[in-house]
Formats: structure tokens, C-alpha cells, sequence
């Protein structure tokens, strides 16, 4: 069984930082492309974040500049770095993931339960 756990929400002023982590664990075989996304009031989940495999990144416009995405392989856990915080970044996080489980050849997509992130003085 395959799970993601995120951690590293709260509550923080306008202009501040939060750093979220994302822990895959189970029977792993091998972990592609990780991804943020994030579902502010009234509106559907959003890509913010993703890398893949190699490291290569993208952001959407909204968060280019501000937030970094990084991974370290060797802990199956991709990290949202998150600076100069505004409060329209109030949301849910939710981490995405593309993993390989032990035992089979293709890949399925797995979701974290969110943490939520607020951004108010």
C-alpha cells in the first residue's frame, strides 16, 4: 500500500515563509514526476509545482519567483519551499505523485490527505 503523508502547514503572516514536505512510503518500486496543487475557495485543485524524476521543475505564473519545488530521491519526499507569502496563497496543499508499486511496470497517481496553509496578519 502506497501512501503520501504531507506535513508543514499553519498559519503565517503576509510576507513569511512555510516549508511543506511529502512523504511517499509503501511498497515502492520507483516514484516519476511529484507535484503541489492547491484548491483555493470556489475554485477547482490547481497545478502550482511538479518535477520530475531528473529534477527539472515548472510553477504556474501565480507562484513563479516565490515558490521552489525540490526532491531528495534517496527519502521519497518532495518539499514545497514557500516565500513572500500572500494571502491569496490561503488554500489546501495537496502533494501529487506518480509512483511505480513494487511488483508492477506502470505507474498510478496518488494523492495526500492536504495540509492547510493560511496566510493572515
Amino acid at each position: 500500500q502506497v501512501q503520501l503523508a504531507e506535513s508543514g502547514g499553519g498559519l503565517v503572516q503576509p510576507g513569511g515563509s512555510l516549508r511543506l514536505s511529502c512523504a511517499a512510503s509503501g511498497s515502492i518500486r520507483s516514484i516519476n514526476a511529484m507535484a503541489w496543487y492547491r484548491q483555493g475557495p470556489g475554485e477547482d485543485r490547481a497545478l502550482i509545482a511538479t518535477t520530475t524524476s531528473a529534477g527539472r521543475t515548472s510553477y504556474a505564473d501565480s507562484v513563479k519567483g516565490r515558490f521552489t519545488i525540490s526532491r531528495d530521491n534517496s527519502k521519497n519526499t518532495v518539499y514545497l519551499q514557500m516565500n513572500s507569502l500572500k494571502p491569496e496563497d490561503t488554500a489546501p496543499y495537496y502533494c501529487n505523485a506518480k509512483i511505480v508499486p513494487s511488483g508492477r511496470t506502470i505507474e498510478f497517481t496518488y494523492w495526500g490527505q492536504g495540509t492547510q496553509v493560511t496566510v493572515s496578519a
